[in-house]
Parts: structure tokens; C-alpha cells; sequence
């Protein structure tokens, strides 16, 4: 089965999401994505035992402090499930490409953010 999921998605895989610190999310942010997601293991399934419970840890921390900054939290995620969970994992991306593109382009990038904000603003009124 050839599960589909949109284009714009790209996937970086890490042996175990504990990997995933706060500064590789903040990079992805930098790098010009306009939401980042990781997808972890179920909890209490952690093949390295605890590496999604830190991961889950590190993405409530940042999702905190982006709030703080000013940007919208809900373009932050983390996601458990099982690798025999294809169709969820599916399901997910697209669900992330649709907020992304519900937000709009990342405040880290301003021109895109700008033409996008007018452009929204041109079509409500």
C-alpha cells in the first residue's frame, strides 16, 4: 500500500526523537518551514526508553517560549504513534499542511508573510 501524503512535507529521520533537540526545531523554523512537526513512538514504547517522553518535553517547552515571542503555537506539534501506523502518520501530514497553509507563511519569514497577511486582508474586504 502507497500511503500519500502532500509533497511539501520533508522528512528528516533520527534513530529516536529524544535526539530531536530544541535547536534543530528552531532551525527548521529558520530554514523557512512554516510548521514543524515530530512524530514519536507510542509512550512507554520507546525502543531507547525515554526518548519520546524528552522530545514530548522539549516541544511543550519551545511551544511555550514561541508563544512568547509572538508566534502561533499551533505551528508546533508532536505526534505518537506506532511505525505499523501508516495511514495515521498520513493523516497527520496532511493535517499539518493544511494548517500551514491556514496560517500562512512563518512570521521568521517576513516578505512571504507580509504579501500573504495583504493578500488576506485585500480579500475579507
Amino acid at each position: 500500500m502507497r500511503l500519500q501524503y502532500p509533497p511539501e512535507i520533508k522528512i528528516i529521520m533520527v534513530p529516536c526523537t529524544g535526539r530531536v533537540d530544541i535547536l534543530h526545531l528552531l532551525k527548521a523554523f529558520e530554514g523557512g518551514a512554516d510548521v514543524v512537526f515530530v512524530a514519536g513512538c507510542l509512550e512507554g514504547e520507546c525502543h531507547y526508553l525515554s526518548g519520546n517522553i524528552r522530545a514530548r518535553k522539549r516541544v511543550t517547552k519551545l511551544k511555550k517560549d514561541l508563544e512568547a515571542i509572538g508566534f502561533e503555537t499551533e505551528r508546533l506539534e508532536m505526534f505518537n504513534l506506532s511505525s505499523s501506523e501508516g495511514p495515521k502518520f498520513a493523516a497527520i501530514a496532511k493535517e499539518m499542511a493544511e494548517r500551514a497553509y491556514r496560517l500562512g507563511p512563518s512570521p521568521v519569514r517576513k516578505e512571504a508573510r507580509e504579501a500573504w497577511l495583504a493578500k488576506q486582508k485585500a480579500a475579507s474586504a
